[in-house]
């Protein structure tokens, strides 16, 4: 969340330089940075790959992809500035003399400068390389100043508890806690990182943030795409750990968080670590009645037919990786105690979404009825993609004689306010050159996220579904969601919900 400080000289290492995420997030963040003066003057970002490239074949790449993805597509002048500070390297990763060659090339940016730059090594690359650049590293000495060197590391963090545990114990080899900075792209989304400002900032809703005044709490992030390209990657990881692990882990913890004594980032990262602390953990005999797992089949996506999970390339026949996941979990600690929460994630879903639904309790005695024409619940929506915005959902009398209700909205909208803001990486990224950690997570908070999962994972290592695939394609998940809410009286509520649907409520 740094603003306004100024970056010292930087060389920026990417591994993975011709991957997609380097040309769709990483060269447009970097770009935008740098035209809103976000970066130092000195700068010099390397791309790595292996193939043989010269660097204005590579600056030509770059820039054909800036007109598709950056948010400031025009390739003017400044822009040419931003590609001449690209430099292209082939490397191998498995071979240390490559390394030298990276490192000569480091120390001659640093001469130029006129000073030994700060180093910012950006991991895009699959984590079964973590080992072997990080040891290379270690070897030829590219981090090794712990002030002014970091490493940004991409989910997944490990793929269970197990093998987090031993991968940070592996990079704690090479790299000190403070120079490693993992990212999770949601942290820099502006609604998210705006939810500490609406509760911290506003005297009048913290004190309705708690178990007393609220009924349930509802994060929902929905996909409308498939796997697409990705189906190797997705088979061996599944729903629970590309979302719930991490991006709905850290949305709750934004949700649930106590007030931090400051804005300095281990205050921040101490309150989110209580609330990971805090999620009771789930008991192997208890994981279908607090879980729902489901696989997408056929269906359609805006009248258009698009195939089951198990049709996708790279999809075995018979798979049984879940692409959709929604839970309940209770957070043990005074604020909460009692309060369910209500997770869930899913590929193929009616529309993409991603949202936080704060439902308060009703009030203890009402003279109006529920239901149409009379009361509906008083809620809160957060929006963070594809609206950004924040909605507050409360009663009114009806102009007229008779005295009815109907709901009314007072809406924020970012777009209103900017039609430019910053992409998320930009944030995260503008963060990093400045060594500010605040929104990346820390080892703690990573153990902990594993932890909370750990149970399911070994549950379901042993226990395959036999009612795969349990939704189409184009709806909102299996019906065994709906059944986890109705439980207790609840409902999934959507994001876009009319004034109409709010009036016609009448079973919350």
């Amino acid at each position: 969340m740094t603003k306004n400080k100024n970056i010292n000289p930087t060389i920026i290492v990417i591994f993975g330089g011709t991957g997609d995420l380097a040309k769709r997030k990483l060269f447009p963040a970097f770009q935008n940075l740098y035209l809103d003066r976000r970066m130092s003057e000195k700068f010099q970002i390397i791309a790595l790959g292996r193939a043989e490239k010269t660097n204005e074949d590579f600056r030509n790449y770059v820039a054909e992809n800036l007109n598709v993805f950056s948010r400031k597509k025009e390739i003017d002048a400044e822009t040419q500035k931003f590609l001449s500070h690209i430099t292209y390297h082939s490397l191998d990763i498995d071979k240390e003399e490559s390394y030298q060659g990276l490192n000569e090339k480091i120390n001659n940016f640093d001469l130029a400068f006129g000073e030994r730059a700060n180093r910012l090594f950006y991991l895009s690359i699959t984590p079964s390389f973590i080992s072997t650049i990080s040891s290379n590293i270690k070897k030829i000495g590219l981090a090794a100043n712990p002030k002014q060197d970091r490493i940004i590391i991409e989910k997944p963090f490990g793929y269970d508890k197990t093998s987090a545990i031993a991968l940070n114990e592996m990079l704690s080899q090479t790299f000190k806690e403070e120079q490693i900075y993992r990212i999770d792209h949601y942290l820099g989304k502006e609604t998210v990182q705006n939810i500490l400002a609406f509760r911290f900032g506003n005297s009048m809703f913290e004190p309705l943030w708690s178990r007393n005044f609220i009924d349930f709490v509802q994060i929902t992030v929905a996909e409308e795409v498939g796997v697409e390209e990705r189906g190797g990657f997705y088979e061996g990881v599944g729903a629970l750990k590309d979302m719930i692990q991490n991006h709905l882990f850290q949305i709750l913890c934004m949700t649930a968080m106590e007030a931090p004594a400051s804005l300095a980032a281990d205050d921040i990262r101490n309150r989110k670590a209580d609330v990971l602390k805090s999620i009771r953990r789930i008991k192997p005999d208890e994981v279908d009645h607090y879980i729902v797992r489901g696989q997408y089949g056929e269906g359609e996506i805006k009248g258009t037919p698009v195939p089951g999970y198990r049709q996708d390339k790279g999809i075995a026949p018979d798979s049984n990786t879940e692409t959709y996941v929604a839970m309940k979990i209770y957070l043990d600690n005074w604020r909460w105690q009692g309060i369910p929460f209500y997770l869930r994630s899913g590929k193929r879903m009616e529309e993409k979404q991603s949202s936080i639904i704060i439902q308060f309790k009703p009030v203890p005695h009402s003279s109006f009825s529920y239901g149409k024409g009379g009361m509906t619940p008083n809620r809160l929506i957060i929006n963070i993609q594809p609206s950004m915005d924040i909605k507050l959902q409360f009663m009114t009398k009806k102009p007229g004689l008779s005295m009815s209700l109907r709901p009314a909205e007072m809406v924020f909208d970012y777009f209103e306010c900017s039609t430019m803001s910053p992409e998320a990486y930009e944030t995260l990224l503008a963060d990093a050159l400045a060594g500010d950690p605040t929104l990346f997570m820390r080892w703690d908070q990573v153990e902990e996220a594993w932890d909370a999962i750990d149970t399911i994972q070994q549950v379901w290592k042993t226990t395959a579904p036999t009612n795969f695939p349990n939704y189409k394609a184009g709806s909102w998940g299996p019906e065994e969601a709906d059944e986890l809410l109705a439980r207790q009286g609840h409902k999934w509520i959507p994001n876009t919900q009319t004034k109409q649907e709010v009036l016609d409520d009448t079973d919350l």
